[in-house]
Protein backbone atom coordinates (compact mmCIF):
# COMPACT_ATOMS: atom_id res chain seq x y z
CA UNK A 1 0.00 0.00 0.00
CA UNK A 2 1.18 3.54 -1.19
CA UNK A 3 1.17 6.97 0.54
CA UNK A 4 -2.10 7.44 -2.00
CA UNK A 5 -3.88 4.72 -0.95
CA UNK A 6 -3.42 5.17 2.79
CA UNK A 7 -4.39 8.89 2.15
CA UNK A 8 -7.82 8.19 -0.36
CA UNK A 9 -8.88 5.20 2.77
CA UNK A 10 -8.46 7.96 5.39
CA UNK A 11 -10.31 10.80 3.77
CA UNK A 12 -13.02 7.99 2.62
CA UNK A 13 -13.35 6.97 6.13
CA UNK A 14 -13.70 10.51 7.53
CA UNK A 15 -15.83 11.46 4.84
CA UNK A 16 -18.45 8.24 5.83
CA UNK A 17 -18.58 8.90 9.12
CA UNK A 18 -19.10 12.79 8.76
CA UNK A 19 -21.93 12.16 5.96
CA UNK A 20 -23.53 9.48 8.84
CA UNK A 21 -23.17 12.37 11.19
CA UNK A 22 -24.94 14.72 9.11
CA UNK A 23 -28.20 12.71 9.46
CA UNK A 24 -27.98 11.87 12.70
CA UNK A 25 -26.63 14.90 14.71
CA UNK A 26 -29.63 16.55 17.16
CA UNK A 27 -28.47 20.12 16.71
CA UNK A 28 -28.81 21.34 13.43
CA UNK A 29 -26.07 23.44 13.54
CA UNK A 30 -23.49 20.73 14.58
CA UNK A 31 -25.37 18.97 11.33
CA UNK A 32 -23.93 21.53 8.74
CA UNK A 33 -20.92 21.41 10.29
CA UNK A 34 -20.27 17.44 9.79
CA UNK A 35 -21.36 18.55 6.18
CA UNK A 36 -18.24 21.21 5.82
CA UNK A 37 -16.79 18.58 6.60
CA UNK A 38 -17.78 15.75 4.38
CA UNK A 39 -17.44 18.43 1.59
CA UNK A 40 -13.53 19.11 2.90
CA UNK A 41 -13.28 15.34 2.30
CA UNK A 42 -14.47 14.88 -0.86
CA UNK A 43 -12.73 17.75 -2.09
CA UNK A 44 -9.01 16.04 -0.51
CA UNK A 45 -10.06 12.78 -2.49
CA UNK A 46 -10.33 14.78 -5.93
CA UNK A 47 -7.04 16.01 -4.93
CA UNK A 48 -5.63 12.81 -4.91
CA UNK A 49 -7.55 12.37 -8.59
CA UNK A 50 -5.66 14.93 -9.59
CA UNK A 51 -8.93 16.77 -10.57
CA UNK A 52 -7.34 20.09 -8.49
CA UNK A 53 -10.41 22.38 -10.90
CA UNK A 54 -13.18 20.48 -9.12
CA UNK A 55 -11.39 20.10 -5.63
CA UNK A 56 -10.81 23.91 -5.32
CA UNK A 57 -14.20 24.74 -6.93
CA UNK A 58 -16.28 22.09 -3.93
CA UNK A 59 -14.49 24.23 -1.40
CA UNK A 60 -14.93 27.35 -3.24
CA UNK A 61 -18.54 27.40 -3.91
CA UNK A 62 -20.01 24.89 -1.43
CA UNK A 63 -18.09 25.20 1.83
CA UNK A 64 -16.94 29.19 1.00
CA UNK A 65 -20.39 30.34 0.01
CA UNK A 66 -23.42 27.54 0.39
CA UNK A 67 -22.93 25.79 3.79
CA UNK A 68 -21.58 29.32 5.14
CA UNK A 69 -25.53 30.73 4.11
CA UNK A 70 -27.09 27.50 5.64
CA UNK A 71 -24.83 27.98 9.05
CA UNK A 72 -25.96 31.45 9.22
CA UNK A 73 -29.84 30.91 8.32
CA UNK A 74 -29.66 28.00 10.57
CA UNK A 75 -28.26 29.85 13.39
CA UNK A 76 -30.38 32.98 13.20
CA UNK A 77 -33.98 30.70 12.94
CA UNK A 78 -35.68 29.28 15.72
CA UNK A 79 -35.89 26.13 14.92
CA UNK A 80 -37.85 23.33 17.07
CA UNK A 81 -35.98 20.25 16.80
CA UNK A 82 -38.77 18.32 18.42
CA UNK A 83 -41.25 18.79 16.19
CA UNK A 84 -38.83 17.74 12.82
CA UNK A 85 -38.62 14.30 15.08
CA UNK A 86 -42.02 13.47 15.32
CA UNK A 87 -42.91 10.60 12.68
CA UNK A 88 -39.27 9.98 12.35
CA UNK A 89 -39.43 6.43 12.98
CA UNK A 90 -42.49 5.68 11.06
CA UNK A 91 -41.03 6.81 7.92
CA UNK A 92 -37.88 5.29 8.44
CA UNK A 93 -37.73 1.94 6.30
CA UNK A 94 -38.95 3.68 3.46
CA UNK A 95 -36.08 5.94 3.64
CA UNK A 96 -33.70 3.00 4.37
CA UNK A 97 -34.82 1.45 1.57
CA UNK A 98 -34.01 4.16 -0.82
CA UNK A 99 -30.94 4.75 1.02
CA UNK A 100 -29.99 1.01 0.25
CA UNK A 101 -31.06 1.04 -3.51
CA UNK A 102 -29.37 4.50 -3.66
CA UNK A 103 -25.80 2.70 -2.32
CA UNK A 104 -26.31 -0.36 -4.40
CA UNK A 105 -26.88 1.74 -7.75
CA UNK A 106 -23.54 3.61 -7.06
CA UNK A 107 -21.34 0.71 -6.36
CA UNK A 108 -22.62 -0.45 -9.23
CA UNK A 109 -21.18 2.52 -11.41
CA UNK A 110 -18.20 2.81 -9.43
CA UNK A 111 -17.03 -0.72 -9.64
CA UNK A 112 -17.58 -0.60 -13.06
CA UNK A 113 -15.32 1.92 -13.34
CA UNK A 114 -12.60 -0.45 -11.44
CA UNK A 115 -12.71 -3.07 -14.55
CA UNK A 116 -9.01 -3.86 -15.93
CA UNK A 117 -10.61 -3.28 -19.57
CA UNK A 118 -11.82 0.73 -18.55
CA UNK A 119 -8.33 1.39 -17.69
CA UNK A 120 -6.61 3.92 -19.75
CA UNK A 121 -3.89 4.05 -21.61
CA UNK A 122 -1.00 6.34 -19.71
CA UNK A 123 0.61 6.85 -23.16
CA UNK A 124 2.84 9.98 -22.48
CA UNK A 125 1.17 13.29 -24.64
CA UNK A 126 1.10 17.06 -24.76
CA UNK A 127 0.55 18.64 -21.40
CA UNK A 128 -2.75 19.93 -20.51
CA UNK A 129 -4.42 20.52 -17.69
CA UNK A 130 -7.65 18.89 -16.67
CA UNK A 131 -9.12 22.37 -16.34
CA UNK A 132 -8.13 23.00 -20.17
CA UNK A 133 -10.32 19.17 -20.95
CA UNK A 134 -13.32 19.86 -19.07
CA UNK A 135 -14.22 23.43 -20.84
CA UNK A 136 -13.63 22.09 -23.55
CA UNK A 137 -16.09 19.26 -23.26
CA UNK A 138 -18.28 21.65 -21.67
CA UNK A 139 -18.60 23.86 -24.45
CA UNK A 140 -18.46 21.32 -26.96
CA UNK A 141 -19.57 17.69 -26.53
CA UNK A 142 -22.31 18.76 -23.41
CA UNK A 143 -22.83 22.07 -24.85
CA UNK A 144 -26.67 21.45 -24.89
CA UNK A 145 -26.82 19.97 -21.90
CA UNK A 146 -25.15 23.38 -19.92
CA UNK A 147 -27.68 25.24 -21.61
CA UNK A 148 -30.52 23.36 -20.38
CA UNK A 149 -29.31 22.88 -16.97
CA UNK A 150 -28.14 26.86 -17.21
CA UNK A 151 -32.16 27.86 -17.90
CA UNK A 152 -33.26 25.44 -15.44
CA UNK A 153 -31.03 27.30 -12.70
CA UNK A 154 -32.54 30.12 -14.09
CA UNK A 155 -36.11 29.70 -13.88
CA UNK A 156 -35.58 28.22 -10.24
CA UNK A 157 -34.09 31.78 -9.46
CA UNK A 158 -36.68 33.08 -10.91
CA UNK A 159 -39.62 30.82 -8.89
CA UNK A 160 -37.38 30.92 -5.24
CA UNK A 161 -37.82 35.05 -5.73
CA UNK A 162 -41.75 34.93 -6.47
CA UNK A 163 -42.35 32.64 -4.01
CA UNK A 164 -40.40 34.35 -1.44
CA UNK A 165 -41.63 37.76 -2.27
CA UNK A 166 -44.82 38.97 -0.10
CA UNK A 167 -46.32 42.27 -0.08
CA UNK A 168 -46.43 44.06 3.50
CA UNK A 169 -49.63 45.48 3.94
CA UNK A 170 -48.52 47.99 6.94
CA UNK A 171 -45.42 48.74 4.54
CA UNK A 172 -45.02 52.53 3.42
CA UNK A 173 -43.19 52.22 0.61
CA UNK A 174 -44.00 54.83 -2.21
CA UNK A 175 -42.15 54.82 -5.75
CA UNK A 176 -39.62 56.50 -7.03
CA UNK A 177 -41.39 57.71 -10.19
CA UNK A 178 -44.56 58.92 -8.65
CA UNK A 179 -42.39 61.06 -6.37
CA UNK A 180 -40.64 62.50 -9.14
CA UNK A 181 -44.10 63.49 -10.82
CA UNK A 182 -45.33 64.58 -7.72
CA UNK A 183 -46.12 68.86 -7.94
CA UNK A 184 -46.37 71.26 -5.63
CA UNK A 185 -50.37 72.06 -6.04
CA UNK A 186 -50.70 67.88 -5.57
CA UNK A 187 -49.01 67.93 -1.67
CA UNK A 188 -50.24 71.12 -0.47
CA UNK A 189 -54.00 72.52 -0.62
CA UNK A 190 -54.36 76.53 0.69
CA UNK A 191 -57.87 76.90 2.30
CA UNK A 192 -59.62 79.85 3.22
CA UNK A 193 -61.61 79.67 6.41
CA UNK A 194 -63.69 82.53 8.10
CA UNK A 195 -62.45 84.03 11.28
CA UNK A 196 -64.22 82.70 14.34
CA UNK A 197 -62.89 85.60 16.48
CA UNK A 198 -63.33 89.56 15.39
CA UNK A 199 -59.56 91.12 15.32
CA UNK A 200 -58.00 93.51 17.62
CA UNK A 201 -56.51 96.38 16.95
CA UNK A 202 -53.41 97.02 18.31
CA UNK A 203 -52.89 99.32 21.10
CA UNK A 204 -50.40 102.63 20.19
CA UNK A 205 -47.81 102.65 23.27
CA UNK A 206 -47.17 105.99 24.79
CA UNK A 207 -43.74 107.47 24.41
CA UNK A 208 -41.26 107.29 27.53
CA UNK A 209 -41.12 110.76 29.38
CA UNK A 210 -37.20 112.17 29.19
CA UNK A 211 -36.45 114.03 32.46
CA UNK A 212 -34.50 116.69 32.28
Amino acid sequence: MNVTTGLFYIFSTVLLIAAFRVITARNPVHAVLFLVLTFFQGAMIWMLLKAEFLSIVLVLVYVGAVMVLFLFVVMMMDINVENLRHGFWKHFPFAALVGVVIALEMSAVSMRGFRPADVVSTTPGPAVSNTHELGTMLFTQYIYPLEVAAAILLVAMFAAIALTLRARKDSKHVSPGIQVRTKARDRMTVLKMAATQPAVEPVAEAAPEVKA
